[in-house]
């Protein structure tokens, strides 16, 4: 059973579950983090987004069974090494599926319709998008997005322009940054494309430049939002947000920085968590919109 376990977790990818607490940032913008209702709602809809997710996991490696055999790291995968039958992947799917659905529709209609796009989105993404160039990190950037529409959909919070698009911005600098390092990695090993993706080795310096220019982007719509009036609505002190400005900066010019060095080859929200500084950088945001409230 115990083996069980740790074959379901592996394909169910638990560990990408902590792209969902993206849903709590419309709860905790909205300063209602003493509304235990809410705090349900959106407790709630991160559990849908994860059973949704997961269950598109197990489809993606039932989909690419074969070729994940082939290649040298994913054929230890459960499904594709065999470990784990493909019926109860299937099994899986399904039931995980169904579970974050009707968890959606028992939320809010309208989140039910937001997660069905974003499963929706999602096979999209791996059943065609992933292998196109740049379409690829825009729909993660949109998928990311649409993580943070939900969680303020679930509890029925007005999103503004500047929150998606900052996070457009912000998200498309992150995604590129995972493909910069897929890409700049080519030359050191002697091949000139990234199977199945489009990229070419000679791409790395406008992936590069796309992607800072992303980022920086992100932090110039954060800065034109401070200046906005309805701020003064929200927040009380509304001058303490700028201590998050050359937080953003620093963050973003030092993500970049150490893909340049090749020290990130992973997502970099999944770095994020595992990174001290990442803490220490959102501790000092954190800090800075408590003391504008």
């Amino acid at each position: 059973m115990n083996n069980y376990l740790r074959l379901f977790i592996k394909s169910a990818r638990l560990h990408q579950w902590v792209k969902n607490i993206l849903v709590f940032i419309p709860l905790f913008l909205s300063h209602e983090l003493v509304n235990s209702s809410l705090v349900l709602d959106s407790l709630e809809a991160f559990m849908a987004f994860c059973f949704c997710a997961s269950s598109v996991y197990f489809i993606n490696d039932i989909h690419d069974i074969e070729a994940d055999r082939r290649h040298p790291v994913k054929c230890h995968r459960p499904l594709a090494s065999g470990a784990l039958a493909v019926s109860h992947g299937w099994g899986w799917a399904v039931l995980l599926m169904v579970c974050g659905l009707l968890l959606a529709f028992y939320v809010h209609k309208s989140f039910f319709y937001v997660v069905l796009l974003y499963v929706l989105v999602t096979n999209l993404y791996s059943y065609f998008f992933k292998s196109v160039a740049l379409a690829d990190v825009v729909i993660l950037a949109a998928l990311y997005t649409l993580r943070i529409v939900g969680g303020a959909v679930a509890i029925q919070s007005a999103i503004t322009f500047w929150l998606l698009a900052f996070s457009l911005f912000f998200f498309f600098s992150l995604a590129m940054v995972k493909r910069y390092s897929e890409v700049a990695s080519l030359a050191e090993r002697g091949e000139t494309e990234v199977t199945g993706r489009g990229y070419f080795a000679l791409d790395a310096n406008l992936i590069l430049t796309l992607g800072v220019a992303s980022g920086y982007l992100s932090v110039l719509i954060f800065s034109l939002y401070l200046n906005d009036s309805n701020i003064l609505v929200q927040y009380s002190s509304p001058m303490w947000l700028w201590g998050i400005t050359p937080i953003l900066l620093f963050w973003i010019s030092r993500v970049w920085m150490l893909a340049n060095r090749r020290e990130i080859t992973e997502d970099p929200v999944l770095f994020a968590v595992k990174d001290k500084v990442s803490y220490l950088a959102g501790l000092i945001c954190i800090i800075s919109i408590v003391l504008a409230r």
